[in-house]
């Protein structure tokens, strides 16, 4: 089944979520270099069928939609305006705190996390008005370098 990729643009990092949208699941999550997205994405379409690819308007997408653009794959900008704010909330729908931990203060759990790809995330559900779940065994934290 066709699958999309979704980007939330950075200067120096992006999040790019793969999703299969008639399952409405998430197959990769990730977070990596700028200056490597021109290369991973070419790499992901060798091996998934992509149908088309969500990238989000703010910082540098225009760099970024011309590097990606020679692969001749639909490219739709959608609006991206507070989803790093808003990955917070979802970081936490996704990972609940349990038990005692629940004391804590919620942003003690976020300090050191790059939230990109749960952007790329809120990207994805936003352009298809839906919620999607995580396949098993993602492992959505990865910086690739």
């Amino acid at each position: 089944m066709p699958k999309v990729i979704t980007i939330d643009p950075g200067k120096s990092k992006c999040g790019l979520v793969l999703a299969e949208i008639s399952e409405k699941k998430i197959y990769k999550a990730i977070i990596l270099k700028s200056e490597l997205i021109e290369d991973y994405v070419k790499n992901l379409i060798k091996v998934e069928d992509i149908s088309k690819i969500i990238i989000g308007n703010g910082t540098t997408s225009g760099d970024i939609i011309k590097k990606i653009n020679l692969f001749t794959k639909e490219i739709i900008t959608f609006e991206e305006k507070n989803t790093t704010y808003r990955a917070k909330e979802r970081y936490f729908e996704l990972f609940p705190i349990r038990g005692l931990m629940f004391l804590i203060p919620r942003e003690v759990f976020i300090l050191n996390k790059n939230l990109d790809a749960i952007s790329a995330l809120i990207i994805l559900e936003d352009y298809y008005k839906i919620k999607f779940t995580f396949n098993q065994n993602i492992d959505f934290k990865t910086w690739l370098k």
